[in-house]
């Protein structure tokens, strides 16, 4: 069992798994460090985290070539929940690459493998502007909420934020008059203002939201986490639109589902490579068959030419 030193006594560490529920009976076997093991090869791994090859069996952690406690516990949270969405007869959560961290450790493993353990690093996020902590509940809240994992009353504070945050960010869009506005600015270097100007405005100059607040009277029924994600948000609007248009530019490509049966050495255009690839993978829509090694944007070309293809017959 991986974690639990092996200088506490017995006793004490019984005490401790023993203490969760499932686990009353368990006793320890073997340590599991320095204990070599084996893990699976991912591409065999669909992105719920089941098992392509045994239908019902779902992995995650070491077997799946991760390491940390980090990266485990995600896959954990993925695979346990999707087996239970299976057992209920309800759809999986595969979360995006432009939606989680966790969407992409497992986008990463099932798309392109590991020839050595794995870490979730931020560099291998292309959208980690949208991923940061002050949005994480906008991100998926109403998702866990969908799936049974977020309560009712977690759900409610969740709304209750977002309609704060939206409320906040039509606020600052409200104006102050020149006369106001000129000498407040003039002490971050901005010499001559024309006309009003928006409190967004004065953020997107640098200017501390906490200074705009403290000199105007300003947002003072806001929270402070609220004030900090409507901050954010309108300091870096504009690298957040582009963004976003590359998120949905991707979105595109992730509905365009592909046969899982498909054979890909029967589509004529396909290079030698991307026909291995693609019929080692079954990915399953153009979005994941271009993330594939070996796979570039002209077979992706070929393969949404095939689709339409398909769909004309």
């Amino acid at each position: 069992m991986q974690g639990l030193s092996t200088s506490m006594p017995h006793d004490v560490q019984r005490a401790m798994y023993t203490s969760v529920v499932g686990l009353e009976n368990a006793d320890i076997v073997r340590y599991g460090y320095a204990i070599e093991y084996d893990c699976i090869d991912t591409l065999d791994v669909l992105p719920t985290l089941e098992f392509k090859k045994i239908e019902g069996i779902y992995t995650a952690g070491q077997i799946n070539g991760t390491s940390g406690y980090e990266e485990a516990a995600a896959q954990g949270l993925i695979a346990g929940l999707n087996a239970s969405l299976k057992l209920r007869g309800l759809p999986p959560l595969i979360l995006r690459r432009d939606e989680a961290y966790i969407g992409v450790l497992i986008d990463d493993l099932v798309t392109k493998g590991t020839d050595e353990p794995y870490r979730m690093m931020t560099s291998r996020a292309e959208h980690r502007i949208c991923l940061r902590q002050d949005n994480a509940d906008f991100r998926l809240t109403e998702k866990g909420y969908a799936c049974g994992l977020v309560t009712e009353e977690r759900y409610q504070k969740y709304l209750n934020r977002k309609q704060k945050y939206e409320e906040l960010l039509a606020k600052m869009q409200e104006r102050v008059p020149q006369k106001q506005a000129e000498p407040f600015l003039q002490k971050y270097g901005y010499a001559t203002v024309s006309g009003s100007v928006s409190y967004a405005d004065m953020i997107k100059r640098s200017v501390p939201l906490k200074d705009v607040i403290s000199e105007f009277s300003v947002f003072s029924e806001y929270s402070k986490d609220v004030l900090e994600t409507a901050e954010i948000t309108v300091k870096y609007e504009g690298y957040l639109k582009q963004g976003n248009e590359l998120i949905e530019k991707a979105k595109k490509l992730e509905d365009k589902a592909l046969p899982a049966d498909l054979d890909y050495e029967s589509i004529s255009g396909l290079r030698l490579e991307a026909r291995e690839k693609l019929n080692r993978v079954k990915p399953l829509n153009l979005g994941q068959a271009g993330r594939i090694s070996g796979v570039n944007p002209a077979d992706v070309s070929v393969l949404m030419v095939y689709l339409a293809t398909l769909k004309s017959e």
